[in-house]
Formats: structure tokens, sequence, C-alpha cells
């Protein structure tokens, strides 16, 4: 298990992290998992084990269930608190009335109070904005985040599922006020879904920003279960509940290819998606879900997995963005400057 820094912190995780959405299944996370207590607890026993030190929850998970299973596997386990790292979100809606969601101070202040008392502990090491809330101004969001960072509630302070130019906008403002900035990304990465190329990838690279990926098996799309000719075939949740949105066509290209490297390897579908999301530069950790321990240690071998350079040439031909403008433009007027970038520094003078 490797470990990576989170953006610029000087927080080391995890290459993988233990994503908790199967614990729990209230509501409408019955479609995800519907883990107990001992279940779940062995999921953790079988992550920390494998020597992942980062765990991500979210309020709205089970309604609150998965944050309080969280935190009451570490306790039966006996994990020390300074050895693991915890993450969790909050924005969506924690009840019915018209502020029990969103990113205002109001339910910031709320929800991070609560999240502490489900997981039973005194800090969040990673508390993340889990959406995008048109409602509220990015400074008021900030403020809030800021003051709960003060106060040693929470460590670290990140975002999710936000456009680049958003993302800009909140950095901007925390360093023009003078506020703890978004250190991480957690968004929806995987070799059938490179979206995330066209503008946050770089984005994130520019300005020392941590990607945190979900879903990266496109919701067991990649699992190596699915064909192009029984879409519903094996029992991975994408049979009930299709999401994220993916092209198929695209999709199955890529299966074939990962098929073919994985066969000459030894190893499953699920590994190759895996192992191609840590040969990826931007990415900090992967988030890896599982309803039984033999499905999350297939995912953890997947960190053993060496892809050779042909291995990501043939991936990355089969599964490549469109070209798209303006990316096509900056990749034309820009080569020449990048060429002289990379070229070798002339020998001093004599």
């Amino acid at each position: 298990m490797r470990y990576n820094k989170l953006g610029r912190t000087g927080l080391y995780v995890s290459e993988l992290c233990l994503g908790t959405m199967t614990f729990g299944g209230q509501g409408m996370w019955t479609a995800i998992g519907q883990l107990d207590q001992s279940a779940s607890d062995a999921l953790v026993k079988t992550a920390l084990d494998a020597g992942i030190n980062f765990i991500d929850t979210a309020n709205v998970y089970s309604e609150g269930m998965s944050e309080q299973i969280t935190g009451q596997a570490l306790r039966n386990l006996g994990i020390a608190r300074d050895q693991v790292v915890i993450a969790t979100k909050a924005m969506g809606p924690m009840g019915k009335g018209p502020n029990d969601r969103g990113t205002s101070r109001y339910h910031i202040m709320n929800q991070v109070e609560a999240s502490l008392k489900r997981l039973g502990l005194d800090h969040i090491d990673l508390y993340q904005i889990h959406g995008w809330d048109a409602a509220t101004p990015i400074e008021e969001t900030l403020r809030a985040l800021d003051n709960i960072v003060q106060r040693g509630l929470v460590r670290y302070i990140g975002v999710s599922n936000w456009a680049a130019w958003t993302i800009m906008k909140a950095l901007g403002t925390s360093e023009r006020l003078n506020l703890a900035r978004f250190e991480s990304l957690q968004a929806y990465y995987t070799i059938a879904g490179r979206d995330l190329e066209r503008e946050i990838v770089p984005m994130l690279q520019s300005e020392g920003v941590g990607l945190m990926v979900w879903s990266p098996l496109a919701g067991g799309l990649l699992s190596g279960k699915y064909s192009r000719d029984d879409e519903k075939s094996g029992d991975g949740r994408r049979a009930a509940f299709d999401f994220p949105p993916v092209n198929r066509d695209r999709a199955y290209d890529a299966i074939d290819v990962m098929k073919a490297i994985g066969d000459a390897n030894g190893v499953s579908v699920a590994q190759v998606a895996l192992a191609w999301l840590l040969h990826q530069p931007a990415v900090s950790s992967v988030i890896v879900g599982a309803k039984r321990v033999e499905q999350l240690a297939d995912n953890i071998a997947a960190t053993k997995v060496e892809l050779s350079p042909e291995d990501l040439a043939k991936l990355d031909a089969v599964s490549k963005l469109p070209s798209e403008y303006p990316g096509w433009m900056l990749e034309r007027q820009g080569t020449y400057r990048s060429q002289q970038l990379a070229a070798p520094a002339p020998p001093p003078r004599t």
C-alpha cells in the first residue's frame, strides 16, 4: 500500500480509501448496501489490515447510520484515533425543514456537531462539502468551514462534485480572506468516464488540490460481470441502481481491452480498472466500497498490479476523450512552448 500526500497538505493517505456507502441501508441507500455492524466491522478490519488508513463516509449515507456504524467499528476493533484518517461530508438533506440542507453557516454548524456525535469522535480529519449549493454564497460556506477548523472540530476541508470554475472561485476567496482552503476534491473518474481530464484535472494539478475518486468501477460496470450480450448478469448493483451514467459502447470497448490485459497478467478486470486509476498522477486516493470481504480483498489486490507502458498506451487509446474546443486549440498553440520547456538546458558558458 502506497501513501500519497493529500493535495498540498502534509497529510498522507493510503492510495485506496474505504468507502462506507454500503453500511446501514436506510432509505434510498438500501439499493447500495445494507450491511449491519458485524459485516461492516469485518470490512473495516480487512481494509486496515491491508494498510488502508483512510475511511470516507457522509452524513446522508443511510440517514446517518453509516457514520454511526463507522465510528462504532473503530471502537469495536480498538483502533487508535491517530492511526486512521476519517472523512465525512455535508450538504444533502438531513431533515424536512428548509434549513436542513445546503451549505449555509446554519446547516454546516449543525451538521458537523451531529456527525461528530454519530462518529463518536472529537474531530473529523477531512470535512467535505458534498455538492454545489446555488443558494449559499461561497464566502458564507468558507467562513463557516474556517470557523470549525479554527475550533479544532475539523483538520482539513474538501469539496465534492463541483465544477472547475467554482473550485477556483473558492480557492481565490480563501486566499483573499485568509480562510482555510479546499485541499481535496472528491469526484467521479473512471477509464469509462474521463470527463474530469478536460478542465478539472489540469486545475487540480495547477493549484495543488488532491483528488479522491468515487465510483472507480462505474457503479460495478467495470467489475467484469457485465458484457454487451448480458448487461444484467451477476449480482452487481448496476442491475438495480444504474448510476453513474456511462457511455456503454465506449465502456465495453475499454472492458474488452482490460479483459485481455487482465487475462495476460492473471488479474481481474476490476483490478485493471483500479490499477489504471492508481497510475494517474492527479489521483491521491481511490475510494473502494464493498458488500463482502472477498470483494474488498479483490479490490485491494489492485495495488499490486503494475501496468506496463504498453498496457497504459492501449488503455489510453481505447478510452481517451474525443477532441473538443478549446482543448485542441490549446494543444495546437501550446505545443512549441511545451517543447521549449521540456528541452534540455544549454551547456554553461565557458
